[in-house]
Order: C-alpha cells, then structure tokens, then sequence
C-alpha cells in the first residue's frame, strides 16, 4: 500500500479528528506506532498544519467509519480517480559541458546536410532559430573559432536521431527536374 500524502500531517488530522487506534493511523500513513502516540500526547512538536484526507480524496468517510467501527481493520487509500496527464516533451537538454560544442555541431549539419531545414536542427541539436541562422550567415559571436564537428561523434545527438531527422525530409519526386534547376 502507498502512502498518503504529507503522512505526519495526515496522522494529525487523523488523531485530532477521528477515533482510529494508533495503530490504525500508523499503518495507514507509514509511520512508527511510537511516533503517532508521541503526536496524539503533545510530547512531540509537529510544524504541520493537519491535512483532511477525505477533502484531498484519500479516504471516504465511511471508510474511517467502518474502521472506527472495528480497530482490527486497516484503512485503504481511495483509487485516484483522475490521474495527470503524461508529460510532453520538452526541449532538447543539452549538458553544459556539451553547450560550447553546438555550434560546431550546427556548422556541420549545414555543411553536410544542407537539406536539414532550421526546424529539424533546433529539435535534433536543442538549439534556436537565431543561433541557426546566425552560424549559416556567419554572423555568429564566435564564426571565426567554429569548426564544424559531427553531432553524433560530440555526443548531442544519437545516431538514429539524425537518421530520423534525415529521413523526415521530404525528398523531391523528380531528381532530375532538381538538377535540371540547380544548372540554370
């Protein structure tokens, strides 16, 4: 069984406000017997303010009836009902010992993938747009000190990222109307 939230400030509310044994609230919010009765006699200073498991939808109040009722029964937590939604994905974390290398990881995408739009760096290297357009028109603080280098190799970037990202450009239908254009 998991424990409820903020467990000492449960066993307070819980001693102040039902007739549960100790040993009841000890199972229930995890903590030692000894330590609920040292709360419930005032020797220990608690700088909690109690928190109301019924109001927080960890327990009904039949269930702390039912207990009451019984001082063999263990109180169980509610099931929650409403669970958070699953976290979206941020940005790309680069470490810091690797933020001084994404330049040079940029200039070699640009140099060796030049199909790679703006997007697909800013998401395969955790970058953004000014930076990207900054290395590619060398405008950037540090052009003259930039040496391109393979993401993959530094370690910003896996392989299959970069394979995925190759892959998810859109490739002309007509290769030759492609060349056709570039020689005019």
């Amino acid at each position: 069984m998991t424990a409820p939230l903020m467990p000492k400030a449960t066993a307070l509310w819980l001693i102040d406000n039902t007739m549960l044994t100790f040993e009841q609230i000890a199972t229930f919010s995890g903590i030692h017997i000894l330590e609920v009765q040292t709360i419930a006699d005032g020797e220990l200073y608690v700088p909690v303010v109690p928190f109301d498991p019924i109001v927080n939808q960890q327990l009904t109040v039949e269930e702390i009836k039912r207990c009451e009722a019984d001082s063999e029964a263990s109180l169980q937590m509610m099931a929650q009902k409403n669970h958070l939604p699953p976290r979206k994905a941020s940005r790309k974390y680069t470490p810091v010992s690797k933020r001084s290398e994404r330049p040079d990881t940029i200039a070699w995408l640009l140099k060796n993938h030049p199909q790679l739009t703006i997007k697909h760096i800013m998401k395969l290297i955790g970058t953004t747009a000014k930076t990207v357009e900054a290395i590619k028109n060398r405008t950037h603080r540090n052009s003259a000190t930039i040496k391109p280098r393979c993401p993959v190799v530094l370690g910003i970037c896996k392989q299959s990222e970069l394979d995925a990202a190759l892959s998810s450009v859109e490739k002309p239908a007509d290769m030759d109307s492609v060349i056709h254009n570039f020689s005019k």
